[in-house]
């Protein structure tokens, strides 16, 4: 996983500001995982960290402190020993060249435990009791209500901001503090989680990391309430302060060094190869525009008594974290791959990024666009296909098969071929009953009236202070029921058994049929237990009678999953188009970044391939969803042309031709036009073929010959 400081400014579709942050290696967690997510960086970035430290340095407290100090200062003095500075933990590292990625290592669970020490001692100040306190369940609870309500906190601060943003004539400034800050919360969340979790993370970072434990100023700071906190006074409260100091001078000259020597020893500092040549040709072309500039600066009549040998001395540079003159034998076709693999996924990141703001590409498809990019350039010689960003496929097909599940269930009012007999006014009468809106809607009410009464029978106290009006109340939802199964069979005879509903109505009707004989059997023989405990079990067979109220969610859910699929298709078309378009870039540029030609072809074939594979990924989805296709290309077309009108405006106003004022006004014009476009439709039926001909160029505004293609196209398919 590579840092994810790389961030850029786009506008979205409704014109917010909106930040792009490359997802990490997890980026395909979405966003109903969050919460878990969120506890799993809890437990497995400090808690591990935290409760080893806490138990060692207890230990050795309670041991050498046993008789000065009670129990209490001793676990309140090592919970603060606990604690490691998140700033100075990482100084001695930037010095080395180590990647900030594993620096944010560190950082993350040291502010992780930070936040775990804050409500703890946040406990003892809201409360005046000593360590037991913890074994009283109310204290627990309101502990775990503290570490879970932070993060659900923090999730709700995240709506809060999205809100503010969505403000197109909001504050700047207010929306940059906003987006940074959420960035570096979010970041020091998630990073121990997901550095845990990958691959890169192994014993000789964990030893590095064992020596990070810098002690610092949020140690000092809480020092003096380990005396205040304690449940017997001690004769020398100063003392834990002085520790405190002590140790923390210790940590930071010791465990500074050993991490140095640590990282060095176990070649942490060494770049691979592959980046070793991007540094070492980006050096090159840095030194090629200093001579290229000497040069210039030689033909200049004032410059000619200038001395360029100082000059050239004090311009040469070289990086430090690089091996400086590698023998060519080691610079292998393998080597130059990886190498040419990390410039293409760069040059995707800068594609993605030009498409999202020129409105070729969606704000979302971008983020996982680059997010993918990011946590796969890690994993050598791994170019990233379209299979490996098809995640939400998988989803698409599971919200396919759930509506589907849906569509089955989904109630159909019956409609029935009835011939209304001319003598028989009662049947006339029914049939024009059954088929009203307002029978449904009867039926509907009845199911919800009921739930009240179902309510008081689970209820055993009030069971029994209800008994004899809960017998009536059956007695009436019983009567209700069979009346309308009655007039529906009346009607639909044997038509009626082929709605499953109209099965499930019939069986709640021979159920309560069954509960209502049980209860009379009951009166009869008083003392059977059997024929009670049968009554018993029967009764609480009535929540059945609450299943028909999903006749009425069932087609709300339909609407709902059908929404999501077409999100999700519209989501991963523009991923896919944003994919294909990326490659073609890369492909353009390929010749630059690779100069031998067995390289060079092995890239283009990887290229090719790949985008082939999206190609077709792009025309199953248009197959799948034609509607959400062409919604999605007129919007981003309406996108495309706004986007360069703003270019325009802007170059118009730089220039002085356009007013100021008629520049905002022209501006808030196009930004009210990008935000009515969140309301644009999410699918648009096809049009006719006829519509079709209206689209062709040199077909516009002929129309005679688009009458001729019609009458030619008729009679094809009269013939036929």
């Amino acid at each position: 996983m590579l840092n994810n400081n790389f961030s850029f400014w786009a506008t979205k579709d409704d014109n917010k500001p909106d930040l792009l942050c490359g997802r990490p290696a997890d980026y395909f967690v979405v966003q109903k995982y969050f919460t878990i997510m969120i506890c799993a960086t809890i437990v497995l970035g400090g808690v591990i960290s935290f409760g080893t430290m806490f138990v060692i340095i207890a230990y050795v407290v309670l041991k050498f402190n046993e008789d000065s100090w009670d129990l209490q200062c001793c676990l309140l003095f090592s919970i603060t020993l606990c604690i490691i500075d998140p700033f100075h933990s990482v100084n001695s590292l930037k010095t080395i060249g180590i990647s900030k990625m594993y620096t944010d290592i560190i950082r993350g669970e040291s502010l992780i435990i930070c936040s775990f020490t804050c409500i703890f001692f946040g406990i003892f100040r809201g409360h005046t009791t000593n360590v037991s306190m913890f074994r009283e369940l109310h204290v627990i609870i309101g502990l775990s209500l503290d570490i879970f309500g932070s993060t659900v906190c923090g999730y709700w601060c995240t709506r809060v901001i999205q809100i503010i943003l969505t403000d197109l004539f909001s504050n700047t400034l207010t929306n940059v503090v906003l987006c940074f800050s959420l960035v570096y919360l979010t970041f020091y969340l998630v990073s121990p989680i997901l550095m845990h979790s990958s691959y890169e993370y192994d014993w000789r970072w964990a030893l590095v990391i064992s020596w990070s434990g810098i002690r610092g100023v949020f140690s000092l700071l809480l020092a003096p309430d380990i005396y205040n906190f304690s449940e017997s006074k001690v004769e020398a409260p100063h003392m834990f302060i002085f520790y405190i100091q002590v140790i923390s001078l210790l940590t930071t000259g010791i465990n500074s060094y050993m991490m140095l020597q640590s990282a060095k020893t176990l070649g942490l500092c060494a770049l691979s190869l592959p980046r070793q040549m991007i540094v070492r040709n980006a050096i090159q072309h840095i030194q090629q525009i200093v001579r290229n500039t000497i040069t210039l600066y030689k033909t200049e009549k004032t410059l000619t008594n200038v001395n360029w040998n100082i000059f050239k001395e004090t311009h040469t540079f070289q990086s430090s974290h690089i091996s400086h003159g590698p023998k060519e034998e080691l610079i292998t076709d393998e080597v130059l791959i990886e190498e040419a693999r990390l410039h293409i996924a760069i040059i995707q990141m800068s594609s993605f990024e030009k498409q999202c703001n020129d409105g070729i590409l969606g704000v979302e498809a971008a983020r996982i666009l680059i997010g993918a990019t990011k946590s796969y350039c890690p994993v050598h010689g791994k170019f990233m296909s379209i299979s490996d960003v098809s995640t939400y496929v998988r989803a698409r097909s599971w919200l396919i098969k759930f509506k589907n599940m849906l569509t089955y269930l989904e109630y159909h009012k019956e409609s029935v071929f009835f011939i209304v007999p001319e003598n028989n006014r009662f049947l006339s009468f029914v049939y024009r009953i059954i088929i009203s809106q307002e029978f449904e809607y009867a039926t509907h009410v009845v199911t919800v009236m009921y739930i009240f009464p179902m309510i008081i029978h689970i209820w055993p106290t009030a069971r029994e202070l209800n008994v004899s009006a809960l017998i009536s109340i059956n007695y009436y939802f019983m009567f209700l029921y069979t009346l309308e199964s009655a007039l529906k069979i009346l009607i639909l005879k044997k038509k009626y058994f082929l709605q499953n509903w109209n099965i499930l109505d019939f069986f709640i009707i021979v159920i309560g049929i069954v509960d209502i004989l049980c209860m009379y059997f009951v009166k009869l023989r008083p003392d059977s237990l059997v024929l009670i405990q049968f009554t018993v079990v029967m009764g609480y067979f009535r929540i059945i009678r609450f299943l028909p109220i999903f006749k009425i969610i069932i087609p709300v859910l339909i609407k709902m999953a059908d929404v999501q699929i077409k999100k999700s298709l519209s989501l991963m078309y523009s991923i896919t188009k944003g994919y294909v378009k990326s490659q073609e870039d890369a492909k353009l540029l390929l010749r630059q970044i690779s100069c031998r030609e067995q390289v060079f072809q092995k890239l283009y074939d990887i290229l090719d391939k790949n985008k082939q594979e999206a190609i077709k990924e792009l025309g199953t989805i248009e197959n799948e969803g034609r509607d959400v296709v062409i919604a999605l290309k007129t919007k981003q077309a309406i996108l495309n042309v706004i986007a360069k009108a703003l270019k325009n405006l802007t170059f118009l106003w730089s220039r002085g031709i356009i007013d100021r004022h008629e520049g905002i006004e022209m501006n808030k014009v196009l930004l009210r036009k990008i935000k009515a476009l969140n309301n644009f439709p999410m699918a648009i039926p096809p049009p006719t073929p006829d519509k079709y001909l209206h689209n062709i160029i040199w077909l516009e505004n002929k129309d005679v010959l688009i009458e001729f293609f019609k009458v030619i196209m008729s009679s094809v398919w009269t013939q036929t």
